[in-house]
């Protein structure tokens, strides 16, 4: 049973940096994994994702701000995130699927029809 578990949301101003990890017990596969965030009132949206050949994809607004990695010893998909904005404020969340990346269009992939498994979330907010 694949469980996601992410940590390392908070509260910080803007400017500011946060790393969030998400841990994957039970997840074995060399699955495209990623992240989304969905803010108070809006649309969930791809944030970033990463192929099992560290392959890595970002949304245009995150772009040059944040970075996706996998730590393949501990399982574990992290998102470093500098030069917060009060508009990344949101609920951030972790998934994997059972096919890699290139499996499917950058499309599918951000609007998130892929994805096998979640995770429930850690809140980020940004303070301007």
């Amino acid at each position: 049973q694949v469980q996601l578990e992410e940590s390392g949301g908070g509260s910080v101003q803007a400017g500011g940096s946060l790393r969030l990890s998400c841990a994957a017990s039970g997840y074995t596969r060399n699955g495209c994994m990623g992240w989304f965030r969905q803010a108070p009132g809006k649309q969930r949206e791809g944030v970033a994702h990463i192929s099992s050949d560290g392959t890595t994809t970002y949304a245009d607004s995150v772009k040059g701000r944040f970075t996706i990695s996998k730590d393949n010893a501990k399982n574990t998909l992290n998102l470093q995130m500098n030069s917060l904005k009060p508009e990344d404020t949101a609920m951030y969340y972790c998934a994997a699927a059972r096919r890699d990346c290139n499996f499917y269009t950058r499309t599918r992939i951000f609007v998130g029809d892929v994805w096998n498994w979640w995770g429930k979330g850690t809140l980020v907010t940004i303070s301007s």
